[in-house]
């Protein structure tokens, strides 16, 4: 995989490139960018697991959100990639590292992919390669995720990527499109001491191949 450049605590942040992917800041100002960002959003297999704080239903919705999140960068709170295949740049999903406490050296992260997408590892290998990034050049120590139980998909994708299963989180997260109801969350979670994870195509510690 191709060197990393060093982060800023508060933006620009790199581009990352690795195991046929390219990821990028989301650009609020790019047309395109904001279409892929709403269609992922209103996607009915996003929406079944996920309940944004501030739904996105159009695309002013969809920019405005795409702003909240260039500032979290600005102000070194998150960081939030658009994922495309790297030979192409067809976008492929986002990937975020969320809630980043640098006092704590422990950051969140959360991802979907487009429906077309699918079936292709691109999950799998955005993991890979923005939990490298963040438990190294970012700096941090502990990365966790954590998602509805019953999405057995985000537990395999999770274990795959290094982060083992540690509990279940009680009432943690909105219920399907409900902000009055809540649903128990499974919770996974990485190290940067951790060994590195078994490439998922035999090759104990690499993270040279794309599914």
């Amino acid at each position: 995989m191709a060197p990393i450049r060093a982060h800023s605590p508060t933006g620009p942040h790199p581009d990352l490139r690795g195991l046929g992917l390219l990821l990028r800041p989301w650009d609020a100002g790019s047309g395109a960018d904001v279409d892929t960002w709403l269609r992922g959003l209103r996607d009915p297999e996003f929406r079944r697991w996920n309940t944004p704080l501030r739904p996105v239903t159009d695309r002013a919705s969809a920019r405005e959100s795409l702003l909240a999140r260039a500032q979290a960068a600005m102000e070194g709170t998150s960081v939030s990639f658009r994922v495309a295949d790297a030979r192409s740049d067809t976008p492929l999903g986002h990937i975020g590292v969320n809630e980043i406490k640098y006092h704590l050296k422990a950051a969140r992260v959360g991802y979907w992919v487009l429906p077309e997408a699918r079936g292709q590892g691109v999950a799998t290998r955005a993991l890979l390669l923005a939990a490298r990034w963040a438990l190294t050049e970012l700096g941090m120590h502990r990365l966790e995720l954590d998602h509805a139980v019953g999405h057995d998909a985000s537990c395999r994708i999770a274990e795959r990527c290094g982060f083992p299963y540690e509990g279940t989180l009680r009432g943690a997260i909105f219920q399907e499109e409900r902000h009055d109801a809540f649903r128990d969350a499974h919770l996974h979670a990485r190290l940067a001491t951790d060994p590195e994870p078994a490439d998922p195509w035999g090759e104990p510690g690499g993270q040279g191949a794309a599914m």
